[in-house]
């Protein structure tokens, strides 16, 4: 079932999404080598929960932690633990909170301390591809032209694009229908209509399209052991123009200061 909101239903996304980038700001500001991912953590349930909020992964469906961090290799779901960070790593961090009964859920690719560039492209084309997927989440649109977007782009610079998992609608709960691929036929798929709310997150491979699953049960990594990358916003369509109802905007100012 799809379930349409209301513009205060929508408000209320934005509250939680913001927080959910406010959080991803705070990780920002920590993340560096030697700086495990545990660490990372415990800081964003510390955060989330001094806001009035829950983390959103903590306990879903078993799930042990606060974020999914996944390094290098890892796709998606990574559990925080013990490791540490090393110079040369890249670090998908994903969040997610519960406030006043609405979900948010955003992630971003860190870079930690300096990378090459091969890496550092993946990380540019991927996010590129998420915004290329957003501008195709408007009113009257089809589904399939916001996945076609993010797959022409990220495979026109010879990436693949991950099949097995895909973005969501969000709300009331965590994941929604639809499932929103990142690949996909351009004009197929549902109608996008005023009041959808949708997670968009491509997952982009720098070698092969295929997955593996590790033991742990949870973590999502690539099966030729080449990086990937993860972004994601959370977007409620509208006519003429998609509303992101997340941001990057404060771990870009935070970033910016670093560079002064």
């Amino acid at each position: 079932m799809l379930y349409y909101k209301t513009q205060e239903e929508i408000e209320l996304i934005r509250e939680s999404s913001l927080l959910v980038a406010k959080t991803l700001a705070e990780v920002a500001k920590a993340i560096r080598p030697g700086i495990t991912t545990l660490e990372l953590d415990r800081l964003a349930e510390t955060f989330i929960r001094d806001h009035g909020a829950v983390p959103a992964f903590l306990n879903y469906n078993g799930f042990p932690n606060s974020l999914c961090i996944s390094v290098n290799s890892q796709v998606v779901h990574g559990i925080p633990n013990e490791n540490v960070l090393e110079d040369g790593d890249i670090c998908s961090v994903d969040c997610g909170v519960l406030k006043n009964g609405f979900y948010g859920d955003s992630a971003y690719t860190f870079t930690i301390g300096e990378v090459d560039e091969e890496t550092a492209q993946l990380l540019r084309v991927t996010r590129e591809s998420l915004y290329k997927g957003i501008e195709k989440a408007v009113a009257g649109n089809r589904l399939g032209d916001v996945s076609h977007a993010i797959q022409e782009h990220a495979e026109s610079f010879g990436y693949s694009v991950v099949r097995e998992l895909v973005g969501h609608g969000i709300g009331r709960h965590l994941h929604e229908k639809p499932e929103v691929p990142n690949y996909g036929k351009r004009g197929s798929g549902l109608m996008l209509r005023e009041g959808l709310v949708i997670a968009i997150e491509p997952m982009i491979n720098m070698g092969g399209k295929a997955v593996v699953h590790e033991r742990d049960g949870w973590t999502v990594r690539t099966a030729d052991n080449k990086p990937s990358a993860h972004f994601e916003h959370t977007v409620a369509i509208r006519k003429g123009a998609p509303d992101i109802l997340s941001s990057f905007k404060f771990i870009e100012e935070f970033q910016k200061e670093v560079i002064k």
